[in-house]
């Protein structure tokens, strides 16, 4: 049984994965902090949470809210800097068996490129996903992601300040997904992972308040998966890039959805908050239905709604 598949096949030398289970940003820390708990080398790759140029205290509390089938956060990119992720975490990576991809978010185009200039290059780190999605952070971030123009300029910069594949990660938050798609295809995107999370908001009825301490986040987990899988099939069927598939994942079969809509990979996320062993779990119920259904290799059912 192959499980294997590329993410950057217009890339050399390319981002070959074991098998498409990712973890998604922001939801496994920097993949240390899940070591102990199951063995994460059999993953296909762990995104780690969003890297700033400086280290970022995050947001106001509360930063987290429980809704529906589904969680708003607000932590607004806390992270440790790329200085110290590159002395203290990518050594570290450097010894593992599992492609480790960098998340990298910035207030301007000139700091995702600067980013990118400072990761290029070192041991542990295989490939980066370029943030243009988070909406909770008052500049940058989701602000180059609603329109073609602003999406495809950051992808350009980082695409010329490293030799890394690069994964751009796009918001749900637009009108104009799939034209955003294919300006950072141009641009020079080797992948595109969708969706980020969903803008939204709760009140605390008996403060009447804002439940967050940013009064708004991301609405993620099994709540938005509806949205994102409609969006990563009108994006498969645009771009000649893979698509890495994001949102509401928490199981194998919801994982083959992603993967028969057109998904090349797919990125488990808040399932973690409530099952640490979430992204292995859906990489063993993937495995299973390719069993009893007789499959030899993923890439027969990529894309096989779409056929």
């Amino acid at each position: 049984m192959n499980l294997s598949v590329e993410l950057a096949p217009k890339h050399k030398p390319g981002l070959r994965l074991a098998n498409p289970v990712m973890t998604a940003a922001g939801t496994f820390g920097y993949g240390t902090e899940y070591s102990h708990l199951f063995d994460i080398q059999r993953l296909g790759a762990i995104v780690c949470k969003g890297t700033t140029l400086e280290p970022r205290e995050g947001n106001p509390q509360p930063r987290l809210v429980e809704t529906a089938s589904g969680l708003l956060n607000s932590i607004g990119l806390q992270n440790i800097g790329v200085r110290a992720l590159l002395e203290e975490k990518a050594p570290v990576w450097a010894g593992w068996r599992v492609p480790v991809i960098v998340n990298i978010a910035g207030e301007k185009v000139e700091d995702y490129a600067q980013l990118a200039h400072e990761l290029d290059g070192a041991a542990g780190i295989s490939g980066l996903e370029v943030n243009i999605s988070c909406p909770n952070v008052k500049a940058g971030g989701a602000e180059f992601g609603t329109s073609p123009e602003p999406a495809a300029r950051v992808t350009a910069a980082v695409k010329a300040a490293t030799s890394l594949p690069i994964i751009v990660k796009l918001t749900p938050n637009t009108g104009e997904i799939v034209k955003v798609a294919l300006a950072v295809a141009q641009a020079g995107a080797d992948a595109i992972a969708l969706i980020n999370t969903v803008r939204g908001m709760a009140i605390d009825i008996a403060t009447r308040r804002p439940l967050l301490g940013n009064k708004t986040g991301g609405l993620s987990g099994p709540a938005i998966k509806p949205i994102a899988l409609a969006m990563v099939y009108e994006v498969a069927s645009a771009v000649d890039v893979p698509v890495i598939g994001c949102g509401g994942i928490t199981s194998g079969r919801d994982a083959i959805e992603f993967i028969m809509a057109g998904a090349s990979a797919v990125q488990v996320g808040t399932a973690s908050f409530q099952n640490p062993r979430a992204p292995l779990d859906v990489l063993e119920g993937i495995e299973e239905f390719m069993k009893k259904e007789e499959i030899k290799d993923i890439a027969e059912i990529i894309g096989a709604a779409r056929r």
